[in-house]
């Protein structure tokens, strides 16, 4: 029995989510469990698994799409079904196509639960025929040059942001609506011509410059400064820029610095990897650390509220992993009661969940403390941006032979150097640097750490 496919609420405070990509073509059969279709929030991007075995028998969107959560965006069937009349079966689910004959385009017309807002646009004059429903990711709008103009709404907004009347824009989606690459297109042409050196006057008949050629992914321009490639925006990159900007706007940060004499550490690193299943990464056992450190100095284990510091009894903490469309922090839960080899297990199995995009928004959310980790780049030394609304973020760089005082005699020591971020409105000086003096005493006597 076909059913309609709805946008689902992969992340609690997102209305909206965008549509990245089809997983399974029309027409194609899948089974339970198997990925439908690639959804991005602005946390992460998330493979939606479907629920029974079926087939895919209709896609109302193409990728691209930022749709609000709840709509439909695509018709499931039972395995095996096959339906002749397409349109048909779209108007008995309470969706309808723009014209007869035309490809198939969804029209929502399913009534909302709740009475739906007041629209702002004019009402059609009363002797004009109402104008058709509009087709699923498609925008009511009228363009000044006659004639409607379809566009998702992902595809306005960015050509707002741009500064660009999208109306003015010749559409390359289906039925000529108005899409992101459209748009993505029409601001790398633009910064071409922006770009671009004056001629100078000519002294023959002049010669026309080759026509730019748009791309949808980002376009390489050559200047007389050099060239240069613009790289559109993902969802994702314009949620990292926006809540660090906002960290370091409203987050009172302070730093702390701290240097740790590791040669134990990693004396106990490898002792643990010659028995444990699990080969376990000198990062896990900063993390375990952390926990540790938590646990001395509990204030640390919290964040501002606008009404109240909320503190945590059970320890969590995030981990920066790098991924190809940006940094994600996935937070490990429970660290406090963790072995070293759990940490290890898990900080893995998060690491390629981020990487293939199988993180969920769930696994993001939490924590009062992120550790990101440059050390395996060579840097030696960093202060990092707060992730909100977290109370801190440990830094960490390179271990390294340095000179070392011990005993009155000079000698040569592995030192790790870390530095403390902190926000300064749950936690002061005070408590931050017993906090960080604890986590210098579990990485330098590393025992701590498996007892």
């Amino acid at each position: 029995m076909a059913e309609l496919f709805r946008m689902p609420a992969v992340a609690a405070d997102s209305p909206t989510a965008v549509l990245s990509a089809w997983l399974v073509a029309e027409g194609a059969a899948f089974t339970k469990d198997d990925a439908l279709v690639s959804i991005e929030t602005d946390k992460a991007e998330v493979d939606v698994s479907a629920e029974r075995d079926g087939v895919l028998l209709k896609s109302l969107y193409e990728a691209g799409v930022e749709i609000e959560v709840g709509d439909p965006i695509a018709v499931l069937g039972t395995v095996g079904e096959q339906v002749a009349d397409v349109d048909a079966l779209l108007a008995e689910l309470g969706v309808a196509v723009a014209s007869p004959g035309a490809a198939p385009q969804a029209v929502r017309r399913d009534v909302p639960e709740e009475p739906a807002a007041p629209r702002t646009d004019p009402a059609p004059a009363s002797s004009a025929p109402a104008p058709a429903a509009p087709a699923a990711g498609r925008s009511e709008d009228t363009a000044d040059r006659g004639g409607r103009v379809f566009s998702s709404p992902l595809a306005r907004r960015l050509a707002r942001e741009a500064g660009l009347d999208y109306t003015a824009l010749t559409g390359t989606g289906p039925g000529g609506r108005v899409v992101r690459r459209d748009v993505e297109a029409a601001v790398a042409a633009r910064a071409t011509r922006e770009t671009a050196p004056q001629a100078p006057a000519p002294s023959a008949a002049p010669v026309a410059p080759p026509a730019a050629v748009p791309a949808t992914t980002g376009t390489a321009v050559t200047t007389d400064t050099g060239a240069y490639e613009d790289v559109p925006h993902t969802r994702m990159r314009r949620a990292i820029a926006r809540r660090l900007t906002e960290s370091k706007q409203h987050t009172p940060h302070f730093y702390l610095r701290a240097g740790c004499a590791v040669d134990e550490l990693f004396a106990l690193r490898q002792r643990i990897n010659a028995v444990s299943p699990v080969k376990v990464s000198v990062n896990d056992l900063l993390i375990k650390a952390v926990a540790t450190a938590h646990t001395q100095v509990p204030e640390m284990n919290a964040i501002w509220q606008p009404d109240a510091v909320r503190r945590f009894s059970a320890v969590d903490v995030s981990v920066a992993v790098a991924t190809d469309t940006g940094l994600v922090t996935p937070v490990l839960r429970g660290v406090e009661n963790l072995s070293v080899s759990a940490i290890a297990a898990r900080t893995r199995a998060c690491a390629e969940k981020a990487r293939s995009g199988a993180l969920r928004p769930a696994d993001l959310e939490g924590g009062s403390i992120t550790v990101s980790n440059l050390g395996m780049y060579g840097t030696e030394e960093f202060a990092a941006i707060i992730n909100p609304p977290q109370a801190a973020i440990l830094a960490i760089g390179a271990a390294r032979d340095e000179a070392v005082v011990r005993d009155g005699a000079v000698t040569v020591a592995k030192v790790l150097r870390v530095v403390l971020s902190v926000d300064h409105r749950p936690v002061d000086g005070a408590v931050a640097a017993r906090w960080l003096a604890a986590f210098t005493e579990a990485v330098e006597n590393p025992v701590r750490l498996v007892v």
